[in-house]
């Protein structure tokens, strides 16, 4: 038996936000579920000047299975990291790609009023 091969263009996509690992995992299941979308969630410690805190780093990539464009993994992240915020009661995220990282902030004195 051969078995199926598929390839496409990669585009890894991180989202980085502190948090309890449990409530990530599943916010990340409960966006996944609603969807028909696949996540890696890893544990990590956030070390800066003067502290750390508990996170975690959610992985999105180009599956070939059910490829995608850049647009759309991105978008992805960015909602999934505005639930993530929400749910893991954070100010921020970041989202990094190959090319670029963004950060969000809904801390007040970040926020711009429009």
């Amino acid at each position: 038996m051969q078995p199926r091969i598929e390839t496409t263009n990669s585009f890894p996509v991180s989202i980085f936000i502190a948090g309890h690992y449990h409530r990530a995992r599943k916010c990340a299941r409960q966006y996944c579920d609603a969807i028909g979308y696949c996540v890696t969630v890893t544990r990590t410690v956030y070390v800066y000047t003067g502290g750390e805190e508990d996170g975690v780093i959610i992985g999105l990539i180009n599956y070939p299975r059910f490829p995608a464009s850049r647009q759309q993994i991105m978008e992805h992240a960015e909602r999934l990291g505005v639930l993530l915020c929400k749910e893991l009661g954070q100010e921020s995220f970041s989202i990094q790609n190959p090319e670029t990282t963004t950060w969000f902030s809904y801390r007040s004195e970040d926020t711009i009023n429009v």
